[in-house]
């Protein structure tokens, strides 16, 4: 679940803070409370009760909670900023009150009333603020719970795509009057993929490594049909090992700059696969006349579906003039 604030959420908690300030503006009419202590109370109570809101929703709870799991932490420095921030309101409205100084709390009863005092202010946001994340995480899960099932049913069709295989066939077939060995390393080039997808087809996730030997065997059969059309240079700069990525991803990401881009005969669709540390860049030029044949973004969008269950990350998408550019996160499985 994700405690980031959206505009609904500073709507619920701006509408909070309105009608609470109404209320308490009629309880300090009817107490005859001074002036002063409107301004005072009012800003420090909303200044004071929104910071740990906030602290707790953008600091606190991802931190210590969602991703550490430290609850011993959690509660130690809850305690701590609601004390902090509870002096800062007590005392805020003591001044204000213009209340006798040789009253002012000491002790356990000072921390006591400083903490319930910011929990009363704070704990209606939060409460409320919490509330809304959890049914609306609840409500995402299943919907990109129901785009996954759809997406599983398009990769295993695409997996096995008829025209995929028309193509290859068409290839083969004209290599093996040409140039039988090639047609031997086609073939089998060719069986090492569909194995592949038939062994990985229920596999949500792959070893990097692994994914890179398919790459390298489609990458075999995109050179082998367009020849110097098509460029592709590779860059590991880390270790690949006991890193993973949505099964068939670079795959996806190949196949549309083929789909997409077709060669004018003057230079070569260069593509780069850079892999750093979390991220693997694929890079490739963009052809002038964009092929009108698939529908564009369907395996993105595919592939940024599967990724929203599997990661924090979300891919990365520039799309410029000359170039397009597409950054997806390396996954690590915690143990």
């Amino acid at each position: 679940m994700s405690t980031k604030l959206n505009k609904s959420d500073y709507i619920l908690i701006a509408i909070i803070y309105i009608v609470t300030i109404v209320f308490n503006t009629i309880d300090y009419y009817r107490e005859g409370n001074l002036l002063k202590e409107y301004f005072i109370d009012f800003s420090a109570g909303v200044i004071t009760s929104l910071s740990a809101v906030l602290l707790f929703m953008y600091w606190l709870i991802p931190n210590f909670l969602v991703k550490q799991k430290k609850y011993f932490s959690f509660i130690f420095f809850g305690l701590l900023i609601l004390l902090i921030l509870g002096i800062i309101d007590f005392t805020a409205g003591f001044w204000s009150a213009e209340s006798n100084w040789a009253k002012y709390p000491k002790g356990l009863d000072f921390v006591l009333k400083c903490i319930f005092r910011i929990t009363d202010e704070a704990g209606l946001v939060l409460g409320l603020l919490l509330t809304k994340k959890f049914y609306e995480s609840q409500t995402e899960f299943l919907q990109v719970e129901k785009q996954q099932k759809e997406n599983e049913l398009k990769l295993l069709r695409g997996q096995l795509d008829p025209h995929f295989l028309f193509n290859n066939l068409n290839t083969l077939d004209s290599l093996i009057d040409s140039n039988p060995t090639k047609a031997k390393e086609y073939i089998n080039r060719l069986s090492l993929i569909y194995r592949y997808l038939i062994q990985t087809k229920d596999a949500e996730v792959m070893e990097l490594a692994e994914e890179l030997e398919l790459a390298k065997n489609y990458i075999f059969l995109i050179k082998t049909r367009f020849g110097d059309d098509y460029e592709f240079i590779f860059e590991e700069n880390i270790d690949v090992n006991d890193k993973f990525i949505p099964t068939g991803a670079l795959q996806t990401l190949l196949e549309n700059v083929v789909k997409h881009n077709k060669c004018d005969g003057t230079k070569p669709i260069k593509t780069i696969l850079k892999i750093n540390k979390g991220w693997i860049i694929v890079t490739n030029t963009k052809s002038k006349t964009i092929s009108k044949n698939e529908s564009f973004g369907t395996g993105l969008q595919n592939l940024k579906a599967r990724y929203k269950l599997l990661s924090d990350e979300k891919i990365q998408v520039h799309d410029m003039d000359t170039k397009f550019e597409i950054f997806i996160p390396i996954i690590e499985l915690s143990s």
